[in-house]
């Protein structure tokens, strides 16, 4: 007796026909998000717009074009002027070269300082350690315009040893522009959040080789911790290149000023606009491209590196 053989039949899986009502809601509701990151882009996006644009035009069409939205568009008399004023006005590479070495200097300093206090704070045991972390906690919503009178007296009263001896006062240097913000309390806080994630096993292995601390903070923790490195890198050069308030308060040598506190030799009696434009956006195009550059790696850094429950 023979046994006769059916093809097994599988049911067809039938998608859904487009433009259900489901789908149709959904892009409704994905209608309003939409809306609300454009104009999010033209809130942020049009002024720097309007800067770079009008570093390329003459200050009679720049009051000319803001009755329209010409002042947005590449028209009219455009040209480089603008530009080459600016490097007859003011020492434009010696501003730049200040602010790359203070902004260098203040994330090397900080990584190094503010990731030896998270690695204190996350990695040894030793009573009161909790009060400190919320100390350096409490200290982020101090602004810093009210320390910045105290903070002046203080640097103009401490001593420092330098070639010519032993001197009292920090202002008119470099070091006055970089080490009062070597220590910052948010990136203790990510690199502690970072270091706390690591797992303690690794320190135990590492104790038991016979490796000290500070074998393990720097050949097992700090090579962990990349994205944390990244984050607190990006988040220190961004504000130190950006300082404008107190190197204004402390510099007064013209060889000394970073970039931003030049903008202050075109707000004269006679203010030209177009190279003041052109001016800014000389030292903020350069910054905004880089971070375009890595933002995914900065992103993913913040993520990496972020409040962990």
């Amino acid at each position: 007796m023979s046994d006769t053989l059916t093809p097994t039949t599988h049911p067809e899986t039938v998608s859904p026909p487009a433009g259900l009502p489901g789908e149709k809601k959904k892009r409704a509701a994905s209608i309003p998000g939409l809306i609300f990151r454009v104009l999010l882009c033209l809130v942020f996006g049009l002024p720097l717009l309007f800067m770079i644009i009008s570093g390329f035009k003459p200050d009679d069409q720049i009051f000319s074009d803001l009755t329209s939205f010409k002042a947005f568009l590449p028209v009219g008399h455009l040209s480089f002027d603008n530009y080459t004023a600016v490097f007859d006005r003011v020492p434009f590479s010696t501003f730049i070269m200040n602010s790359v070495i203070i902004s260098v200097c203040t994330v090397v300093l900080g990584v190094i300082v503010n990731s030896m206090a998270a690695f204190a704070l996350a990695r040894l045991r030793f009573r009161g350690k909790t009060i400190i972390l919320s100390v350096i906690i409490a200290t982020l919503i101090v602004p810093f315009e009210t320390l910045a009178l105290p903070l002046l007296w203080w640097v103009n009263k401490l001593p420092w040893l330098d070639a010519g001896g032993f001197s009292f006062g920090w202002l008119d240097t470099y070091r006055v522009q970089i080490l009062p913000f070597v220590a910052n309390a948010f990136s203790i806080y990510l690199f502690y959040q970072f270091f706390d994630s690591i797992p303690k096993e690794l320190d135990e292995a590492a104790t038991v080789d016979g490796a000290g601390w500070f074998h393990i903070y720097r050949k097992i923790v700090m090579p962990l911790s990349g994205p944390a490195i990244a984050t607190v890198s990006i988040l220190t050069f961004l504000p130190a290149w950006n300082s404008y308030l107190w190197p204004l308060m402390v510099v007064q040598s013209e060889g000394l000023r970073p970039a931003m506190v030049g903008i202050d030799y075109f707000k004269q009696l006679n203010v030209s606009w177009g190279q003041l434009m052109a001016y800014a956006s000389m030292i903020t195009v350069p910054v905004l491209a880089l971070f375009v550059a890595f933002q995914r790696a900065f992103i993913n850094s913040i993520a990496s590196s972020g409040v962990k429950g």
